[in-house]
């Protein structure tokens, strides 16, 4: 029986999607990517901001139109947006046979088994439990970087963001096991691991008492064959003196960190429910390019949160302009029902939104241009991400750079390199977010 798996929303859903092909792997299933001739889809939805949400419908309801004029015999709905609407999920689209919490996915066979043989499924475990991680997940990154989940939920309840709610409390997973599958992957040809969770900063107060990342990357790195360590989802006001200490002092660690602010005014930051005010993001930021002078910092920012001001967007605007972020992302305000801030009086409209991102984008634009163009003449080592079809150049990745959301660099090259190889180049050019370069003169490519 084939099956075909839509995986849909953030790297941390990417994690659970790619649990679920190990299982269904290993009980036999083959994969598909054609809908035409799926005998089974799973769907493993987002609803984090209202363009997932009605991306995660939409597909669903695409998906479900094979289950009444095609080969689909049964259509499995798992993730955000099952926890968050199970019942209308349930009420709405008839043509779906099984639907799955986000800590239920490893029922997933369960539920095929179930609706191939006509009976419907739901089921919802409690939101404090860790599904644990077992050595079979089926990559789908190509397989020489791979996403380490070390927790799940959040304790923020910052007022726009109904995770809490789909994802429950912050759970550690504890060392030894990540530890294991960090082993496994490697094993598997991963030479990147990217540390994700809604908050890798806190990792180990729940478990050990105290945080406990920065003794987490130190057991990782002495994985032999692991060449690369990312962090992301770093919440300023939780970084640390020791986990500083250990980014600086161990070179598998990237010089690169991803906090996620969301704006710099302090009255906005206060109805966010954020932690911190704009004099402590700013010390935290020199703190960092203090101890890591060489350090990439990248930044989420929310554009137009109710209650702001034209004056409060241009201070955010001068803040960007001033902190010269390496990569930034901005959104525009989602108001998601169930959140305090979809009660608030003052909401921006839509168009005023859309504007000041626009706005914030392109200025960001324009400062990582000039930080491309400083970068020319530097030699760096680079992780080949393919060829580029047709041309002597191949893509790859520096360590300012994770994948699918930063730049890239174009090596231009007659070399035979392969995906997953480590090379050094020296930067010949820049193009606002992307640079170019060629093979360094003297080099050493790893396979």
């Amino acid at each position: 029986m084939k099956l075909l798996f839509i995986s849909l929303g953030c790297d941390k859903n990417l994690v659970d999607s790619e649990v679920m092909l190990g299982e269904l792997n290993k009980r036999g299933y083959s994969f598909t990517e054609d809908e035409t001739e799926a005998d089974i889809i799973v769907v493993n939805t987002c609803c984090f901001i209202n363009d997932a949400k009605e991306e995660s419908i939409n597909t669903i309801l695409e998906m479900a139109e094979y289950k009444n004029a095609g080969s689909c015999k049964a259509l499995i709905v798992t993730g955000c947006l099952a926890q968050r609407y199970r019942q209308e999920i349930i009420d709405e689209i008839p043509e779906v046979d099984a639907v799955l919490g986000t800590t239920s996915f490893d029922h997933i066979s369960e539920a095929i088994e179930e609706a191939l043989g006509g009976q419907h499924m739901t089921k919802f475990d409690d939101l404090q439990k860790l599904v644990k991680s077992e050595n079979h997940r089926i990559l789908t990154t190509g397989g020489h970087y791979a996403h380490l989940k070390i927790a799940e939920g959040c304790d923020k309840h910052c007022t726009y963001c109904i995770i809490p709610k789909i994802r429950g409390t912050y759970r550690s997973v504890p060392m030894e096991e990540l530890v294991e599958e960090a082993k496994y992957l490697v094993s598997q040809g991963v030479k990147e691991l990217i540390l994700v969770a809604q908050e890798t900063t806190l990792y180990g107060v729940d478990l050990y008492g105290e945080k406990s990342l920065h003794k987490l990357l130190k057991e990782l790195c002495k994985i032999l064959e692991l060449y690369w360590i990312r962090i992301q989802y770093c919440y300023p006001e939780e970084i640390y003196e020791e986990l500083i200490q250990t980014i600086a002092e161990e070179p598998k660690i990237c010089h690169y960190l991803d906090l996620p602010i969301q704006h710099c005014n302090d009255a906005i930051l206060k109805r966010m429910g954020r932690r911190t005010n704009k004099q402590q993001l700013i010390d935290k930021i020199e703190q960092l390019r203090a101890a890591i002078p060489d350090i990439a910092l990248r930044t989420t920012l929310i554009a137009g949160f109710p209650g702001e001001t034209p004056e409060a967007h241009e201070e955010m605007m001068q803040f960007v302009n001033d902190m010269e972020f390496d990569r930034l992302g901005c959104f525009a305000y989602s108001a998601e029902e169930d959140t305090p801030a979809a009660t608030f009086t003052d909401q921006v409209v839509q168009e005023l939104k859309e504007e000041w991102r626009d706005e914030i984008m392109e200025l960001q634009s324009e400062v990582c241009a000039d930080l491309a163009e400083d970068m020319i003449g530097k030699e760096l080592y680079v992780m080949v991400e393919g060829k580029v079809a047709d041309e002597p150049a191949y893509i790859g990745r520096t360590y300012k750079d994770a994948p699918g959301v930063d730049g890239y660099i174009f090596i231009q090259t007659g070399e035979m390199l392969m995906s997953g190889d480590f090379v050094k180049v020296r930067v010949t050019g820049a193009m606002d977010y992307d640079l170019i370069g060629e093979i360094a003169d003297e080099n050493e490519f790893t396979e």
